[in-house]
C-alpha cells in the first residue's frame, strides 16, 4: 500500500504588535470615516452632481434630470447678481476680519494683565460668541431699529438725536450694521486664542528689553508682534474660513436687503436655490462659494504641517 504523504502543516505566525495596533487603528477610525463619508462626502458628491445637470422642482420630486455640462457654471458667472454678491462677501469679510482681530488683539492685551475682576469680565464677553447667531442677530435688528431701537433711543438721550438713523433698511448704512454684529459675534474668539497666544511669550524678554531702555511700543512691536505672527495667522485664516459664509446673522437682520444691498454670496446662493428653484445654478454656485474656505483651510493645514516640520 502506497503511503499517504501528509502535507506539512503551516504554522500561522502571531501578527507583530505594530500590525495589531494599525489593524485596531482602521478599526476605531471607521465609525469616523463613515460619519465623513455619510454628512460630507455623500452630499459634496451630490451637489457636484447636480451642478452639471438641469434641476428643477420637478427633477427633485422624481422626474428625469438633463445633463448639461458647465452650463450651471456660466450662468452662475455671467450673473451680475453673482459678482454683486462676490464684492459685497469680500467686504464683508474683508471688514469683519480688521475690526475682529484689532479689537481681539487689544482685548487680548488688557486681559493678559492681571486686575480685579479679570476673569469675570472674561466670562463676559465671551457670552457674545456662546449665544446662536440667530439670536444674536435678532438682538441686534432689535437695536438697530430706526423707531424703537436701543442705538438710537441712546443717541437721542445723550442729544445725539439727530445722528439717529435707521440703520438695516438704509441700504448705504445696513452692511455696515451687519459688520458690526458680527464683529460683536467674532471679537471673543478671536481674544481667546490671541490671548493664549500671548501667555507662551516669555515675560523675561520684556522684562529685558525694560532693563535696557525699549519703551512700551517697542516692546510690541519688537517682541510682541513676531512673536505672535503664527498665532495670528491662524486666527485670521480660521476667522475667514468662518466669516466667508456667513448666513444666518444676515439672513435674520436684513434678509439680504434692502435693495440686495446686504445680499452676500450665501444669501445668492440660497435665493437660487428656494426662491427661484434652479437647483442646478445653485449647485455650482454654492461650489464656488466654497473655493475661498477651501484656499484657506489649504493654507492652514499647510502653515501647521511646516510648523510641525520645524518642531
Amino acid at each position: 500500500m502506497r503511503r499517504r504523504h501528509r502535507r506539512p502543516v503551516r504554522r500561522r505566525h502571531p501578527a507583530s504588535p505594530s500590525a495589531r495596533r494599525r489593524r485596531a487603528g482602521y478599526l476605531f477610525s471607521l465609525p469616523g470615516l463613515a460619519f465623513l463619508g455619510l454628512f460630507l462626502a455623500y452630499p459634496l458628491l451630490y451637489n457636484v452632481w447636480t451642478s452639471v445637470h438641469d434641476v428643477d422642482l420637478g427633477a427633485l420630486l422624481g422626474g428625469a434630470s438633463r445633463f448639461n455640462g458647465l452650463d450651471n457654471y456660466r450662468a452662475t458667472v455671467t450673473d451680475p447678481d453673482f459678482w454683486h454678491a462676490v464684492r459685497l462677501s469680500i467686504v464683508f469679510t474683508l471688514a469683519s476680519l480688521l475690526f475682529q482681530f484689532v479689537i481681539g488683539f487689544a482685548l487680548a492685551l488688557l486681559f493678559a494683565r492681571p486686575f480685579p475682576l479679570n476673569g469675570l469680565l472674561r466670562s463676559l464677553l465671551l457670552v457674545a460668541w456662546l449665544l446662536p447667531p440667530v439670536v444674536s442677530g435678532t438682538l441686534f435688528r432689535w437695536m438697530l431699529d430706526g423707531e424703537s431701537g436701543a442705538y438710537n433711543a441712546l443717541l437721542r438721550a445723550t442729544g445725539l438725536g439727530a445722528l439717529s438713523h435707521d440703520w438695516l433698511t438704509d441700504p448705504s448704512t445696513s452692511l455696515a450694521g451687519v459688520v458690526f454684529a458680527n464683529v460683536w459675534v467674532g471679537v471673543p474668539f478671536n481674544m481667546l486664542l490671541l490671548l493664549v497666544g500671548l501667555h507662551t511669550i516669555d515675560p523675561e524678554l520684556h522684562e529685558a528689553a525694560a532693563i535696557d531702555g525699549a519703551s512700551v511700543w517697542q516692546r510690541f512691536r519688537w517682541i510682541t508682534l513676531p512673536l505672535m505672527r503664527p498665532v495670528s495667522v491662524t486666527v485670521l485664516l480660521l476667522g475667514l474660513v468662518y466669516t466667508f459664509k456667513v448666513f444666518d446673522i444676515i439672513f435674520v437682520m436684513t434678509g439680504g436687503g434692502p435693495v440686495d444691498a446686504t445680499s452676500v454670496l450665501s444669501l445668492y446662493v440660497y435665493e437660487i436655490f428656494f426662491r427661484f428653484f434652479r437647483f442646478g445654478e445653485g449647485a455650482a454656485a454654492g461650489l464656488l462659494l466654497l473655493l475661498v474656505p477651501l484656499l484657506a483651510g489649504g493654507l492652514y493645514v499647510h502653515r501647521l504641517r511646516r510648523e510641525g516640520e520645524a518642531a
